[in-house]
């Protein structure tokens, strides 16, 4: 079976929300986009960083990356992008598409992703997409957390774990830290939450 691994930007207090640019997402008022920028966190995760086959996305990850990606032709990571497989769960987005090998994941999405996993046979790499993220952990279908935990307070924005989320037990399977201070910490899904 597939597995569903969660790689993401984290602030030490929680925050996911928009660590790339300062207008990546300002939903709810959020006035600290870009925070993550500074530590470059994802290029330096290294062998950290999941064997990324796949790509599971919310619609609006999807839409932010499409936005963005597809452009930075100078970028190897662009034509990475472009050649692989895109699962995007939406209620709101029709086919087809518009970014190449993007594949629209319809009904709910804890369902149709633990169909996936079932019959893929490729894991699955979550990037951002909280409510993605949460909706999967209720469902109890996140095998695997890479957590780029930065050295960064913000006392505000959407959490990756919020207070009415979904409970589970983990366990830390392997951490490094970064030149820049930001701590990768890989957690499995503990035994008796499987």
């Amino acid at each position: 079976m597939s597995k569903v691994i969660v790689f993401t930007n984290l602030t030490l207090d929680g925050v996911m929300q928009a660590p790339a640019r300062p207008d990546e997402d300002r939903r709810g008022g959020f006035e600290h986009g870009g925070w993550g920028a500074p530590y470059n966190a994802m290029a330096l995760a290294g062998d950290s960083l999941p064997t990324i086959i796949a790509l599971l996305l919310g619609r609006r990850t999807y839409e932010d990356f499409y936005s963005v990606w597809p452009k930075r032709t100078d970028s190897p990571f662009s034509a990475r992008l472009d050649n692989m497989p895109k699962y995007v769960a939406s209620t709101t987005l029709s086919e087809p598409l518009p970014w190449i090998n993007s594949t629209l994941l319809k009904g709910d999405a804890a369902e149709t992703v633990a169909r996936l996993k079932r019959e893929s046979g490729t894991d699955l790499v979550i990037m951002g997409s909280g409510e993605l993220v949460q909706s999967l952990m209720q469902a109890n279908l996140v095998d695997t957390y890479v957590l780029l935990i930065h050295p960064l307070v913000l006392g505000s924005g959407r959490r990756l774990f919020p207070e009415s989320g979904a409970a589970a037990t983990l366990q830390l399977v392997g951490t490094r830290t970064t030149s820049t201070g930001v701590m990768i910490a890989t957690y499995q899904l503990a035994e008796e939450n499987r």
